[in-house]
């Protein structure tokens, strides 16, 4: 198995030519998508925090909230953002509940309940298991951070909707598969599935042209 984290254009490259020997149907799509995004993201607190306040918002309000929300401190990391009062941090344009999830994040952090740089080590579930702990954490969220902010190779978030209607197309389906159903069909790319993930995020893009999600 390719234990290289996908920290680098280089590794990507390698991964994706791995991932079409695995299926060799994805041959074309690589080659229609020309340069897939590596997308890498910092770690820790940070990473964290970039995914949280891009949910559920248009990539052009994301970018805004957070160039707000990084604006308030010199280093984004959870000491300094549990040194600001709730209403400066909602008014970088945070919604109630994601300013708690990142509460309680932070809490977490600092009172050593939560250790990012542990989680580098762990096997993908147990990492997995201990984000989503924390309340407002879901598995999307985990999935995200191991993806771009660990470069975890062999990642796919089978529950975002974008990548689900992209394994429908390329298994000919009628329907748009759900979470389990997606997982299953996407096994055959393992230990490549972070490349994957990549790759059917890029080739939505290319279809729909437009750019998809951007963390």
């Amino acid at each position: 198995m390719h234990k290289e984290r996908l920290k680098s254009r280089e590794v990507l490259d390698v991964h994706l030519k791995g991932l079409a020997q695995c299926d060799p149907r994805l041959e074309p799509v690589i080659a229609q998508c020309e340069e897939v995004p590596l997308r890498e993201s910092a770690d820790g607190f940070e990473g964290m925090a970039k995914i949280v306040v891009g949910q559920q918002v248009s990539v052009a309000a994301a970018s805004a909230i957070w160039g707000r929300f990084a604006g308030l401190m010199d280093n984004v990391c959870a000491a300094e953002f549990l040194a600001h009062p709730e209403e400066s941090v909602r008014g970088a344009g945070l919604s109630a509940s994601k300013f708690r999830t990142l509460c309680g994040v932070a809490e977490a952090e600092q009172s050593g309940a939560l250790q990012f740089d542990q989680l580098v080590h762990l096997p993908p579930d147990e990492a997995i298991d201990q984000l989503t702990q924390l309340k407002g954490i879901g598995p999307w969220t985990a999935e995200i951070y191991l993806l771009f902010c660990l470069g975890h190779p062999d990642i796919f978030p089978a529950g975002d909707l974008a990548l689900q209607k992209m394994v429908g197309h390329i298994n000919g389906l009628e329907d748009v598969p759900k979470e389990k159903e997606t997982r299953a069909l996407t096994e055959i790319w393992s230990p490549y599935r972070g490349a994957a993930s990549r790759l059917m995020w890029r080739y939505f893009a290319v279809l729909k042209d437009k750019e998809g999600i951007v963390l």
